[in-house]
């Protein structure tokens, strides 16, 4: 998987500074998704959309399999809901999603 996915419509890529603080956000949080047996669901996928627009940042916890099924898994769910890959370490991945009414993070230059 590329270490950036493509933007939604409208939006900015992350730049390497901004990836970096998030990264570091990332340290403090737990995981707010928690993928089952089923994978990727739409009800897994209008979970993330709401804990997207309520924080921003959000960490997954990934069900098992190999490296390849979580990146797909990954992908599924970046191109569901727009949102962009922070980190993917192990079993767990960060993803961020501005909310462009009400921004929760402050985003360095």
């Amino acid at each position: 998987m590329p270490a950036s996915t493509p933007p939604r419509a409208g939006a900015a890529a992350l730049s390497a500074s901004q990836r970096r603080y998030l990264r570091g956000l990332c340290h403090n949080l737990h995981p707010v998704i928690l993928l089952g047996a089923k994978g990727v669901t739409e009800a897994v996928i209008k979970e993330l959309k709401l804990a997207l627009d309520r924080h921003e940042l959000v960490k997954i916890k990934l069900s098992g399999g190999d490296k390849d099924e979580r990146r797909a898994q990954i992908a599924e769910l970046t191109e569901a809901t727009g949102a962009e890959v922070v980190q993917e370490i192990g079993h767990t991945a960060s993803m961020f999603l501005r909310n462009e009414d009400e921004p929760k993070l402050a985003l360095p230059r």
